[in-house]
């Protein structure tokens, strides 16, 4: 069996996945409340897709994507500056030792399933889709 990024476990435990849910909420609310006195910030409205924590708990990578997906780069680079204050604030609500570091990422699962559903629309693939698996055939 193949290790992934969760040091070898089948996946995010739930501590991971609820403490990055919890993170996730923070800064949606943060940003859409235009905490961050930042003017790059204010003038976009960003969503917080989801965010992935290191199994210490130490790191949330954040999957962030402004509206419309234009100036992801830009947003990126204003969430990087003020990744203290976003930290700051994400502490208050939160009950752990240590805050962990933010990282960002752009978001890009919609271009995924946007690519996913062109490939099923494919008429090759169709067909291969709608064939009668081997095992029913016997």
């Amino acid at each position: 069996m193949a290790k992934n990024r969760f040091s070898g476990k089948e996946g995010p435990t739930q501590r991971m996945l609820r403490v990055g849910e919890l993170i996730r909420r923070s800064m949606s609310e943060i940003l859409q409340r235009g905490e961050i006195h930042d003017p790059d910030l204010q003038r976009m409205s960003i969503t917080v897709g989801e965010v992935r924590m290191t199994p210490d708990l130490s790191i949330a990578t954040c999957f962030v994507l402004p509206l419309g997906g234009k100036d992801a780069d830009l947003a990126i680079a204003a969430l990087a500056r003020n990744k203290g204050e976003l930290r700051h604030l994400i502490s208050k609500g939160m009950k752990l030792k240590v805050t962990p570091d933010l990282r960002f990422r752009i978001d890009d699962m919609y271009d995924r399933m946007d690519a996913t559903r062109a490939m099923f629309a494919q008429d090759r693939v169709a067909k291969d889709v709608a064939a009668p698996d081997s095992d029913e055939e016997e």
